[in-house]
């Protein structure tokens, strides 16, 4: 399965939306976007995975790395991610102490830094 990704802005925040797969192949493809985000100036971003079927450690490596850009612009970067397959990854990393995650893109949104 490919990856989909498409964006728009509420407010301040630059909704990044993905759907399919994030894995090994893929995650340049997100990688990129990410990248493009913040050398455009959006440093709030919020990172809808309602769409996600799958998540392997190169997609984490991602979302981290992507973290790490908005970070260093005084940035966030938020997810949104309701399918307990997908939280069960991030539950074992540990990855959820690292990332706000919220159950709708209008939770993300509306939630303060």
């Amino acid at each position: 399965m490919d990856l989909s990704l498409s964006t728009r802005t509420v407010g301040d925040r630059t909704i990044v939306e993905v759907g399919g797969e994030i894995d090994v192949y893929t995650a340049p493809k997100l990688r990129e976007q990410l990248v493009e985000l913040v050398n455009d100036g959006s440093y709030h971003l919020v990172v809808d995975m309602e769409g996600v079927d799958f998540l392997d450690s190169t997609g984490l490596g991602v979302l981290v790395g992507g973290l790490k850009r908005v970070r260093a612009h005084e940035g966030s970067l938020r997810l949104v991610c309701n399918q307990e397959r997908i939280l069960k990854i991030f539950r074992i990393t540990g990855l959820t102490k690292v990332f706000p995650i919220h159950q709708s893109v209008d939770e993300a949104v509306a939630a303060t830094d």
